[in-house]
């Protein structure tokens, strides 16, 4: 047994934040050409969110992160660590972790970021699962932030109408008390099939940056779509089926499935291989579009906000993203 397994863990409190600009389909229109009908046919967006101009990760995720502050009751200062999953960081060096310490006032926690794309948020709670059964930390503060938008190419018809931009946030203690209890966690990931969604520029391989790199589309985001969504279905549905085993719980227990949102006919496809009747799960991403490794902590948010999960329900979280990298998660409100 891990050493602290069993000292509970509890989300005391979530917050998100989306950015105020909406992109509709119609409007997306005019710039690719792509019809609002085949778009919605083919993802669930109707719309998504698009961060202004001069906002970048930390900023989306320093707003999601004073609302769970808030409604965890924990200041800034009570916080032993930062773990911020993004894709899109505002820098490369510090990490977005620091800058959103910085500007949160949170001088004790220790801030570093997880890059995981959609299936970030389940591995920063992984992370801070970790911190806090070690007995390494008390409190931590997990945010997924995405800027995806920045990084799509808007010729690339197969893709570019799914993102969207949007953060949120969860603070976690160890130890009995008021909140939704962490009750299992599930993680895997196969390297050898990172080439099927991925952001080639920016880092080492692709740099400089040049003038080159920008014309060819090294800094905008590459999915197989077709081959992401065979192996996405096949995955989601193993992890839930094995985080349910874990704590010995039937199917019939769940009382919501919250999946990334990706696109809506692969949450269609988990739901019914599992199976689970769509009334008993959420889809967010009608308005919000992807958000990567952001979505599935919005939509959990949001399913609490909308009443979708009340005392006593199990929440099923699910993700999956570039890496490959997949997982799932069970909570007890």
């Amino acid at each position: 047994m891990e050493r602290g397994a069993g000292t509970p863990i509890r989300i005391t409190g979530t917050g998100a934040y989306l950015p105020e600009a909406v992109l509709t389909n119609v409007e997306l229109q005019v710039r690719t050409g792509l019809r609002d009908e085949w778009i919605l046919s083919r993802s669930g967006v109707r719309e998504r969110r698009v961060a202004g101009k001069e906002e970048a990760a930390s900023d989306l995720g320093l707003a999601a992160a004073r609302r769970a502050l808030e409604e965890a009751g924990c200041p800034p200062e009570a916080l032993d660590l930062l773990v911020v999953a993004t894709v899109t960081p505002d820098t490369l060096c510090p990490s977005t972790a620091c800058w959103i310490q910085a500007r949160l006032g949170a001088p004790r926690a220790l801030p570093f970021d997880v890059s995981a794309s959609s299936a970030g948020f389940l591995v920063a709670l992984s992370v801070a699962r970790q911190y806090l059964r070690s007995g390494a930390a008390r409190r931590a503060l997990v945010v997924a932030a995405e800027v995806v938008t920045r990084y799509v190419d808007w010729s690339d018809r197969e893709n570019c109408f799914l993102w969207g931009d949007g953060a949120a946030a969860a603070v976690l203690e160890a130890g009995p008390g008021p909140g939704a209890a962490l009750l299992a966690l599930t993680l895997h990931a196969d390297g050898q099939q990172a080439d099927r969604l991925l952001l080639p520029g920016g880092g080492s391989r692709v740099a400089p940056i040049t003038a080159r790199t920008v014309e060819t589309g090294a800094h905008a985001i590459r999915m197989h779509g077709h081959q992401v969504y065979r192996s996405s279905v096949r995955r989601l549905v193993e992890a839930c089926r094995e985080v349910l085993g874990e704590v010995d719980l039937p199917l019939e227990a769940v009382s919501l499935l919250v999946p990334h949102q990706a696109n809506l006919r692969i949450i269609e496809a988990v739901a019914a291989r599992l199976p689970l009747p769509m009334d008993r799960v959420i889809v967010t991403i009608g308005s919000t579009g992807n958000c990567s490794g952001a979505s599935l902590p919005l939509t959990f948010d949001a399913a609490r906000r909308e009443g979708r999960l009340r005392p006593g329900d199990i929440a099923l979280l699910a993700a999956f993203g570039g890496g490959l990298i997949w997982g799932a998660g069970l909570v007890r409100m």
